[in-house]
This record gives structure tokens, C-alpha cells and sequence, in this order.
């Protein structure tokens, strides 16, 4: 398990990160109250956040971007496991330091994130979604910088405030969203059938039956929700698992290919060399 607490900007960052052969509990609390968002990464560990008798339980991290208010008396738990592991970036601001913030931030915060300035309990969680594939890339980009140092940290400040803008953007936009929200929530769960199911995913109409949304709103509303097709996600996440797998756990090309699914080698060589710029065979070269 590692934490580092940085001064960003004006803001608290923590970055968290934890890989683990066992089931591992993990929990921390803040020293004062806080109004945060934390961003998750490529893992998919389990929250749960408990406070005055009450627990709110969050089983599908990966992607999401979660904001709310906590104080001193508010855990967060991560249950981090071998295939849930931890990467979290948290970004807050103590609500006293609202109109200290450069830039108008903190009126960004005060219009968009209301019921997190002014809370009504212990624990509040504000808007949270999934992340888009730009908030992702940064999210990715900080967990796996090869800069170290004044360069790293000059690194970092540059992109937790693209991250921020990013979130307020979203938010921004989704005011306006014309999806359902029963829709989205099938949404969400055809994406956590998908992600679950890497080596042998779903026909799209087969999924269109699982989640009761037909075809042309799941490729529709997806893409819309997702910012990527279904196809295309699918694709990204089998390549990220096997990216993982070859990075961490030692696994041969071969093997990382047949564990995403991908019958042929050379196919899924060169989807990987496409997104990532280098061939699976160089990962640790």
C-alpha cells in the first residue's frame, strides 16, 4: 500500500495506490472536514464509507469519479483483493477554504457542488458518474509517470487541474442529459457485464437482452454516457487488463492475449501496439 498526500494548488491530493495476492483492508479518516472528488483507476476495489451507525457502499469503483463532504468522523474502507486493486486519486479542499481558492474554484464549487458546502450529514455524497475517456487517460497518465522529483510534481499540478476542469465540465453537461436514469442505470450495469466478462463477453443483442434495453439505445446511450462505442470499450478494457497483466503479474504475451479474450496473437498484438505505441512484447524492455 502506498499513500502520498501532495499540496496541490491549493488543494490536498492523495494518491493511493495497492496491489495485493489477499484480501487486504485498507481504511483511512481526514483530520477535518472536507469537500473532495476522488478518481478511480484501472483497479475496481470496493468502498465503504461508514459513519454514525450508517454505511454506504460503493461495489463498482473502476472509472468512477464520486464527490461528496466528510468529516472527522467518517471512515472510508477500500477492500482491496488480487483482482480489485487500489488506485485512487483524491482531491480536496477543507470547506473553510472555499473563497481562498484562486481562479473562481471555489465559486465552481459553491454553484455546482451546493449540498456538499452546505451538508446535512456526517457523510454527503454529491454527483458522481463514470469517467470520461479523457478523465481516464489523465487518471492513467499520474499512476503510471515515469517523472520523478520537481519534474513529477510540476507534472502533477499541470494535471489534477485538467482533472478538475474535466469534472466541473461534465457536471456542466449533464444538466442537460437527456437519458433516462433508468436508462443509465442499465447502462452501467451492461458496462460492469462487459468489464466482467473479458475473455468471453456478451453478443450485443445478447446484452441488449441482459440489461432489457434494446439495441439501438444501448449503441446510442452508450456512446453518449461512455464517450466510446460499445465495441470500442470492450476493447480498451481487455487491452488495459492485459497491459496489467503483462506489467505486474509476469504473464507471457500469450497468455495475456488468451486471459483478454483474443484467440489470435497477431490481432492482438497490433491493437495493442495501436493504443499503446509499442508492441506487448516490449512492455519490459
Amino acid at each position: 500500500m502506498t499513500r502520498d498526500v501532495l499540496d496541490i494548488n491549493d488543494f490536498i491530493v492523495l494518491v493511493e495506490e495497492a496491489n495485493t495476492s489477499e484480501i487486504t483492508i485498507d481504511s483511512c479518516a481526514f483530520d477535518e472536514p472536507v469537500i473532495a472528488v476522488a478518481f478511480y483507476g484501472a483497479g475496481n476495489v470496493e468502498l465503504s464509507v461508514q459513519f454514525d451507525g450508517k454505511e454506504k457502499a460503493y461495489k463498482h469503483s473502476k472509472g468512477l469519479a464520486l464527490s461528496f463532504y466528510a468529516d472527522e468522523k467518517v471512515e472510508f474502507v477500500h477492500t482491496v483483493s488480487a483482482n480489485k486493486p487500489l488506485e485512487c486519486i483524491l482531491i480536496a479542499t477543507s470547506p473553510r477554504n472555499l473563497a481562498k481558492l484562486p481562479h473562481g474554484e471555489g465559486e465552481l464549487f459553491s454553484e455546482m457542488l451546493n449540498q456538499l458546502v452546505y451538508p446535512s450529514d456526517h457523510y454527503v455524497q454529491g454527483p458522481k458518474f463514470y469517467m470520461t475517456p479523457e478523465m481516464q487517460s489523465i487518471v492513467n497518465q499520474l499512476f503510471h509517470t515515469t517523472y520523478t522529483g520537481k519534474t513529477k510534481m510540476m507534472f502533477f499540478r499541470s494535471q489534477i487541474t485538467a482533472l478538475l476542469s474535466h469534472f466541473f465540465g461534465q457536471l456542466a453537461s449533464m444538466d442537460g442529459d437527456a437519458i433516462k436514469i433508468s436508462e443509465k442505470e442499465k447502462l452501467f450495469q451492461a458496462k460492469e457485464i462487459l468489464s466482467s466478462n473479458l475473455d468471453a463477453p456478451p453478443s450485443l443483442a445478447e446484452l441488449s437482452r441482459e440489461i432489457g434495453l434494446n439495441s439501438f439505445k444501448l449503441k446510442k446511450n452508450f456512446k453518449a454516457l461512455f464517450g466510446v462505442p460499445v465495441f470500442k470499450y470492450l476493447q480498451n478494457e481487455r487491452l488495459s487488463k492485459a497491459h496489467d497483466l503483462l506489467r505486474n503479474e509476469d504473464a507471457t504475451v500469450q497468455e495475456a492475449a488468451w486471459h483478454v479474450g483474443y484467440d489470435s496473437l497477431s490481432s492482438f498484438s497490433n491493437a495493442f501496439s495501436k493504443k499503446y505505441g509499442f508492441r506487448p512484447s516490449q512492455i519490459r524492455g
